[in-house]
């Protein structure tokens, strides 16, 4: 998850990764609604119906090119969020040694929002670069998303911050 504006040394880190990797990789990128039934199946979820939080997630697909770009045409999002609660395997993300530092959120945080939209597969996660980088391992990529090295970069790194890597590479 990218939580600063990227120097040029990350971006060479991140172009290095892709380097490395893309030539190993296939597409293998689950639905949206597949990622909220990996969410819903794993953690207690309480679904948010405010406005507000839905239209952060339909901006966000249509006003970004590389989201919109995956919008069928003909179709608009059909967004969905979620609060992850601090209780069975959500407590994990609210452990002192796994909460991101307090700069990175402008604060402590109580709560962790997150939003998908399910037509696109787009995700949004507030509070949490840890559960960011558990949905962006799970999710995948597309055949587009392979040749995005930001993309690539951060599912690597999403990967091995889980020490899944081993599961996606050829033998």
């Amino acid at each position: 998850m990218i939580t600063e504006k990227p120097t040029i040394d990350m971006l060479e880190e991140w172009k290095s990764i892709w380097m490395q990797y893309k030539d190993m990789l296939k597409p293998n990128r689950k639905s949206g609604k597949e990622l909220i039934e990996y969410l819903q199946n794993k953690y207690i979820l309480t679904e948010i119906n405010e406005k507000r939080a839905l239209d952060a997630i339909i901006y966000n697909v249509t006003m970004n090119k590389v989201h919109a770009e995956k919008l069928p045409a003909g179709k608009t999002p059909i967004p969905r969020a979620f609060y992850l609660e601090r209780a069975g395997n959500g407590e994990i993300f609210y452990r002192d040694e796994n909460k991101d530092p307090d700069d990175v959120w402008n604060g402590s945080i109580t709560k962790i929002f997150t939003g998908i939209d399910e037509v696109t597969g787009f995700f949004m996660v507030e509070g949490s670069t840890m559960l960011w980088d558990e949905m962006c391992a799970f999710q995948g990529l597309d055949e587009k998303d392979l040749q995005n090295f930001v993309c690539v970069a951060q599912y690597i790194n999403a990967l091995k911050r889980f020490d899944l890597l081993k599961n996606i590479l050829p033998e």
